[in-house]
């Protein structure tokens, strides 16, 4: 078995470590306004759960030569941002919307994705997703001077119907896909059951 030190690697070294074996990883999709009202969309996979009381998720997002992404820095001056989970069917346009854009200029409109009001924030979702939850910024933390981990607080779950079944969501209609590492992506596969130990 291999043995590396990550801190005799490039940053690019450790990344590449980092995205091949920690897979799969959930994307989140985040919409967020900046201060002149341009609606900011852009797709995360260092992204998950963290708390279920109070229900909360994080984004961590890496900065770009040492400068904040319009996300973080959004989400730093308003508060409020807006996860979707990514499926099948979104995928596509959610990708376009890596692109690199000025901060004046909207990845949705970009993607052709389809603004829809929040009901407790004033950062609007997006129609194409199954599954949206608008979020308060709990906390924000700077890690290693180049990283802005944000944890949101939900404040409001949207779920389509079809998914959701006496307060469950079914993996299979949800269609979530995640995201491996290059350009590749990965669909829910085989699904087994193990019993957990009482």
């Amino acid at each position: 078995m291999l043995s590396i030190d990550p801190s005799v690697n490039t940053e690019r070294e450790n990344y590449k470590l980092l995205i091949g074996s920690i897979i799969p990883r959930p994307i989140a999709f985040v919409t967020s306004l900046s201060n002149a009202g341009v609606l900011n969309g852009a797709p995360f996979s260092y992204f998950n759960i963290v708390s279920a009381n109070p229900p909360m998720v994080s984004i961590s997002i890496q900065r770009s030569g040492g400068k904040q992404k319009d996300t973080a820095r959004n989400i730093l001056d308003t508060k409020e941002f807006v996860i979707h989970i990514v499926d099948e069917q979104n995928v596509a346009q959610i990708n376009e919307t890596a692109a690199s854009l000025a901060p004046d200029q909207s990845e949705i409109e970009l993607a052709n994705l389809s603004p829809v009001p929040s009901t407790v924030i004033s950062v609007p979702g997006v129609k194409e997703a199954k599954v949206r939850m608008e979020c308060i910024l709990e906390q924000a933390i700077e890690l290693g001077g180049n990283t802005d981990l944000i944890i949101g607080r939900i404040v409001r779950f949207h779920i389509e119907e079809a998914i959701y079944e006496q307060g469950k969501i079914d993996p299979i209609t949800l269609a979530a896909v995640s995201r491996l590492a290059g350009n590749d992506y990965a669909k829910v596969g085989d699904i087994f059951t193990i019993k957990r130990p009482k």
